[in-house]
């Protein structure tokens, strides 16, 4: 029987149906909790600062996709974001590296220091092949949840501070607001209002899912939340919580946490995701006394570029 052989490219407009049914067909197997949704994925493939035709490298076999090397360049952090992901049927047979060497040239071309990638603990071959390619854990990050339906929010309602939510035309407001609240914060990119505004255009985003926190006319700290792809009815997430730098000890954290979940169960969604760095021991702690427990863990995986 002769050996399979592989064409490693860059993507191309064509491409993206047998993109969609890869990743339909990988998430069978894995059960990962990767989005499959044709929409979400054809909204991924237009955000701001990306080209897929540069950024996304496929594997082609017998005409049809077997893998695909996915980059997310974040110039300011001087690192790229890698996203593999090789169809069942054509694992343990190198197609990692093939992705990697093949998406090398245009890497170097960013003129980034590193390569992360982020896996879950358990997934014993994404980590082994990370392993081999080079790369070394750095950081852990905990996945926790809620249930939802087993708790009672408290009243949130504050005498220091109003709440509400963002509003269009605020894009601006919340990506100077959520670059103020990481500036300290490891692997944390700036974004820009563009980005911002892309991303609360999304088919599964509003701006209600952002949760505003004052001090008087100033923002001192918010909760984007945001429902889950639609595999996954019911389950909500805390996508980010922020505090400015000079509101940090005062509760904002807490009370745009509340708010957020209860827009959540508003919404119906019954169980909440969120994912925190686990050196960020105060909001660990936050997410520990407000019910989220550890799930999981991700491991993020470095290699630094010769």
């Amino acid at each position: 029987m002769s050996q399979q052989t592989y064409e490693i490219r860059n993507y191309r407009s064509s491409d993206f149906d047998g993109y969609v049914k890869l990743q339909l067909e990988a998430e069978k197997v894995d059960q990962s909790g990767r989005c499959t949704s044709r929409q979400v994925l054809q909204e991924y493939l237009h955000r701001p600062l990306y080209d897929p035709q540069k950024d996304l490298f496929i594997a082609e076999a017998s005409g049809k996709i077997a893998g695909f090397l996915n980059i997310k360049s974040e110039l300011i952090t001087h690192r790229v974001l890698l996203d593999f992901l090789v169809h069942p049927e054509h694992r343990r047979k190198g197609l990692a590296k093939q992705l990697l060497d093949r998406a090398m040239p245009h890497i170097r071309g960013l003129k980034v220091d590193v390569m992360h990638a982020s896996v879950l603990e358990e997934n014993a071959v994404a980590r082994k092949v990370l392993s081999k390619l080079g790369f070394n854990v750095i950081r852990h990050f905990l996945e926790m949840s809620l249930s939802l339906s087993d708790i009672e929010l408290p009243d949130v309602r504050s005498n220091d501070f109003t709440m509400r939510h963002l509003q269009r035309g605020e894009e601006e407001k919340l990506a100077q607001l959520q670059n103020r609240c990481f500036a300290d914060t490891w692997g944390f990119n700036p974004n820009t209002p563009e980005e911002i505004a892309y991303s609360l255009s999304l088919s599964d985003a509003s701006p209600e899912d952002v949760v505003l926190i004052y001090d008087g006319e100033r923002p001192a700290g918010y909760c984007w939340t945001k429902t889950n792809c639609e595999r996954a009815a019911g389950k909500g997430r805390i996508l980010m919580l922020g505090v400015d730098l000079d509101y940090r000890g005062r509760g904002i954290g807490r009370l745009a946490l509340l708010e957020g979940l209860s827009h959540l169960k508003d919404k119906g969604i019954g169980a909440v995701d969120l994912t925190v760095d686990s050196e960020n021991l105060a909001a660990h702690s936050l997410y520990r006394s407000s019910g989220f427990q550890v799930r999981t863990r991700s491991l993020y995986y470095e290699k630094r570029i010769d």
